[in-house]
């Protein structure tokens, strides 16, 4: 496990790199439509952790875990909902291998797809969905949970809830925005990025963010909104690469590593402490994007 806690290198004034998209990764490597995601944690986990060993070989200072669609509720669509726990842990074990002991672990916690304003679920259920996956993380050996993809609060704040409670990790949790017509970010739910941190502050978030939805340049936007209303909280941004485009019959994500690297001194300057990547992201991005960093400034690895 790394001796430092997350947010005490972020205090140093350093900026962190983190890992990029997931879900490409493993259609490349032969997951199929019908397949749960996930469930690849036990059934190929050397290639799950050449995933992670990817993007630490890129430079990342932190890899998440595949482990986003892991609760009781997504896994129950596979007829796989007894299997969470076993399914949280391994997701960490192999991302925690190819971290090494200098790394970091940032586990991958999504929505579950159920909405509280629908009655689908209640509070007390999400808490208990997040407590068992975020526990098994833990055990997994990850250093940190990272509630991502979220666009309502309540869910958001019930995870962060359940990871503050039931483990002693850090905590990092981001919203998904679009842009309005009136030129606005909200998310799904109506959430402003200020409403959204607000929220996951008061829960107990140790890191505050966006991630996917978005490429960069929108990203820095994200970011200012934030650390203007919020100064002193620790941000981090996993940006698309770029937005997608249908050509034949798939999404294309169309930003070069070159295209995102240029916009990290922009990024780092609207106020994100720790940059890395989502949807379309590849370990030449995050190499691009390691490399723009080390030209800012000296970063731990």
């Amino acid at each position: 496990m790394a001796k430092q806690k997350i947010t005490e290198i972020l205090k140093t004034g350093k900026i962190l790199v983190s890992d990029g998209a997931w879900g490409t990764y493993l259609y490349q490597k032969g997951l199929q439509t019908n397949e749960c995601p996930d469930e690849w944690s036990l059934t190929h986990p050397d290639e799950v952790e050449d995933i992670a060993r990817s993007y630490v070989d890129a430079g990342s200072d932190m890899v998440e875990t595949n482990s986003f669609g892991a609760n009781y509720y997504k896994l129950k669509h596979f007829g796989l909902q007894d299997q969470v726990a076993a399914i949280n842990e391994a997701a960490a074990s192999a991302s925690r291998r190819a971290a090494g002991d200098d790394r970091y672990v940032i586990a991958s916690v999504g929505p579950t797809g159920k909405l509280l304003l629908m009655g689908d679920v209640t509070e007390d259920d999400l808490y208990r969905c997040f407590k068992e996956q975020v526990q098994a993380l833990e055990k997994g050996g990850a250093d940190a949970i990272c509630i991502e993809t979220m666009s309502d609060a309540e869910e958001a704040v019930s995870a962060i809830r359940a990871a503050g409670e039931c483990t002693q990790l850090e905590i990092i949790s981001t919203f998904t925005f679009e842009k309005t017509l009136q030129g606005e970010f909200r998310s799904m739910m109506g959430l402003t990025p200020v409403e959204a941190v607000r929220r996951a502050v008061a829960a107990g978030a140790d890191i505050v963010g966006a991630n996917c939805g978005n490429g960069m340049e929108h990203m820095i936007e994200i970011t200012e909104e934030i650390k203007a209303a919020f100064p002193d909280v620790y941000i981090l941004v996993h940006a698309n690469a770029g937005l997608p485009v249908y050509i034949d019959g798939k999404d294309v994500f169309p930003e070069m590593p070159e295209k995102m690297a240029s916009l990290v001194p922009r990024l780092v300057a609207a106020g994100a402490n720790i940059i890395g990547g989502c949807c379309g992201t590849t370990p030449a991005h995050i190499k691009a994007i390691r490399n723009a960093v080390d030209k800012i400034v000296k970063s731990p690895h």
